[in-house]
């Protein structure tokens, strides 16, 4: 994966049609533009002795041809096929040797075909047809339909077309001990929203963030995640310069408000001008307009940024998201505690301005503030729970619109609150009314979203049109921890219910299991999700809650060894005390960017590290152990390096890192 551009194939690396669809192939600018890559040759098949597909731009797959070569146990054939991904190209190279006595011919096919189908018409399960290819005069194959056009040249193949695709062939004589190697290149042209934003700062990520711990799994996950974050960078391609993260691989490799805002907001340990400029991207296409088709509003941040030609279901331009733009504030305010460059965070303020203000007119009417999908056709929920049924009552029922959503009313505070004292530490004029309406707010919430129960009480998650409390025991209240909403006594109910009935031992659920809608594998209702979890841990951690972060953090690790390492969007909510990993999601975009940023962020709130406000950091004397002895480094704060270690007892260290940690971690 390079964004904009992904392979999705088989574990042998071949890229293979189904006769019910399928979702494999070469894909670039949200189109699949190859559905075909197979490698076969005559007189054998191809088994699969290695296969690493780890990296987002280098895989390798090792086959023996059994049928071919000296008659005898050891296999004499191999194929080593490499493929190299670039943001608009695709390199496949196999170099094929021989170790028989004798001389053998290996003729080589590589079968191709191309649909050039638009991305959600495959995740529908669509079966596009294949688009016939033409050849140049220099033999090359070519495909072009929806304004995109792929030109595939294979050296020293002979080509033949069909109509549903063309078969490239290679027919190599192989004396003992010689090889052969042979290569196909496709390139593909084309509207691009957005560049590859894949450059030497992404990619330091991995030399720079380093992880010390007798546990090898906190190092694999850390690392192929910030390699799988590299990966999905974009670059506005308008401006070619500001770098953000696209939401996930492989159905929203775009700019999203919530899922970029998020997913900088967990990495701004690591890199704060990834904040900043992802801030720049959304400010630019912040509302002007009331516009009930698209959601659009005066001061809104947007939902997601479509291909306007590819006809998808929603607005290519859609704003239908309730909590985008507090979350644009808090961002903004947290990019400079960590020491984000003054000049660039005063630049942003107008448009932190507007947000404030659209919160304000928003909440105007009930104080709160409340979605509802005006067009009929877009989003029916617009939070990040976002599927049809993810607001309901405990006994089941489904809350109605207007909805005001417990956690969006915890961004609105937060970012009120943080943003009323950005503009003060700027000079900057404050916004009418803010601070009021929000101490107002927090009033109203600790009363009117507190649910009372005989075990202690929770908060709903949220309020239906008619102000009732949606009662259901839910992930959600994970994100009111750290904003500053909660008393005391809530904080500490919460953090109870996230490591007590909403944890599954691999993360938190999205629902209780207690309610009558549960399910493992509903996407919102039961599974796990694990930047839902990451953010619990984050808060856990900002309200002093070090040993519950811990456990959570743990989970998440648990559960990424079951992934390779490499966290999906989401997973099934299976009880660690039943399976020894959690059930994979069908569909679940892998990776993910707040999936992958959250497992970077779980470890650093583990921790316990955050900005002192001075240009360094601060950390608690003691955190959970649930991780065991671990140490951080190449983190950042004020443009400086930061390190941070936790020993087995769960003392806290900033760098230089303590003795014990270093001889536990090798």
């Amino acid at each position: 994966m390079a964004a904009p551009g992904l392979v999705l194939a088989e574990p042998d690396g071949c890229v293979r049609p189904r006769p019910t669809g399928g979702v494999a192939g070469w894909y670039v600018a949200d189109v699949r533009l190859l559905r075909r890559l197979e490698l076969s040759v005559d007189g054998s098949g191809l088994e699969l002795v290695r296969a690493d597909a780890t990296g987002t731009r280098h895989h390798e797959f090792v086959h023996v041809a059994r049928g071919l070569g000296d008659e005898q146990p050891d296999p004499t054939v191999v194929l080593r096929h490499v493929r190299d991904l670039g943001p608009d190209t695709l390199t496949e190279r196999v170099r094929v040797r021989s170790t028989a006595q004798a001389p053998v011919q290996v003729v080589l096919h590589l079968d191709v075909e191309a649909d050039l189908a638009p991305v959600h018409e495959v995740k529908q399960g669509g079966r596009p047809d294949a688009v016939t290819p033409a050849t140049d005069g220099d033999g090359a194959l070519r495909w072009a339909a929806r304004g995109r056009d792929v030109r595939l040249v294979a050296d020293g193949a002979t080509v033949e077309v069909a109509e549903r695709g063309a078969r490239l062939t290679w027919t190599l004589d192989l004396a003992p001990g010689e090889h052969a190697e042979v290569e196909v290149r496709a390139h593909a042209e084309g509207p691009v929203r957005f560049a590859s934003g894949a450059a030497e700062e992404g990619g330091a990520w991995t030399d720079r963030v380093g992880v010390g711990a007798p546990d090898p799994r906190l190092a694999r996950l850390v690392g192929r995640s910030l390699g799988d974050l590299d990966g999905l960078l974009l670059r506005d391609a308008p401006d070619g310069g500001d770098r953000f993260l696209a939401a996930g691989s492989p159905w929203f490799l775009t700019l999203f408000g919530r899922d970029s805002l998020w997913a900088a907001r967990l990495l701004l340990p690591v890199d704060v001008d990834l904040a900043l400029s992802t801030l720049r991207v959304l400010a630019r296409r912040q509302g002007e307009r009331e516009d009930p088709a698209t959601e659009e509003q005066p001061g809104k941040i947007l939902h997601e940024v479509r291909d306007p030609e590819l006809d998808h279901l929603l607005p290519p331009l859609y704003y239908g998201t309730v909590d985008a733009t507090p979350l644009f504030v808090c961002l903004l305010a947290d990019a400079a505690r960590w020491g984000a460059d003054p000049d660039q965070v005063r630049a942003l303020l107008p448009a932190a301005r507007r947000c404030l203000e659209w919160q304000l007119e928003q909440a105007r009417e009930t104080g709160w503030l409340r979605y509802v999908d005006h067009s009929g056709t877009g989003l029916s929920n617009q939070g990040w729970k976002d599927s049809h049924d993810s607001v309901q009552f405990a006994d089941g029922r489904l809350a109605d619109a207007p909805i005001a959503l417990c956690e969006v009313q915890a961004y609105a505070y937060e970012a009120a609150v943080a943003g009323a004292a950005l503009l003060a530490a700027y000079d900057e004029p404050p916004v009418p009314g803010l601070t009021g309406w929000a101490e107002d707010l927090r009033t109203r919430f600790r009363r009117d979203f507190w649910v009372g129960t005989p075990e202690g009480g929770h908060v709903a998650i949220a309020l239906d049109r008619d102000g009732v409390r949606v009662d259901s025991v839910t992930s959600n209240l994970g994100h009111l921890l750290g904003t500053g909403i909660l008393s005391e006594a809530q904080s500490a109910r919460v953090a109870a219910l996230l490591v007590g009935e909403l944890r599954s031992g691999f993360g938190v659920h999205t629902l209780t299991p207690r309610s009558p809608r549960f399910s493992e594998l509903s996407y919102h209702g039961g599974s796990v999700w694990p930047h839902d979890t990451a953010i619990a841990v984050r808060g856990l951690a900002a309200e002093g809650h070090h040993a519950e972060a811990a456990l959570l953090a743990a989970d998440l690790v648990a559960a990424a060894d079951g992934f390779g390492h490499r966290l999906p969007e989401l997973y099934a909510g299976d009880s660690a005390d039943v399976v020894a990993a959690p059930a994979a999601y069908p569909a679940a975009c892998r990776p993910q960017a707040w999936s992958a940023a959250g497992a970077v962020a779980a470890l650093v709130a583990a921790t316990g590290v955050r900005p002192d406000g001075r240009g360094g950091a601060q950390v608690p004397e003691r955190v959970g152990t649930a991780l065991g002895p671990f140490r951080l480094t190449g983190l950042r704060v004020a443009g400086g390096d930061l390190g941070v270690a936790v020993d087995a007892d769960g003392r806290v260290a900033l760098d230089p890192v303590p003795t014990s940690v270093a001889d536990a971690a090798g």
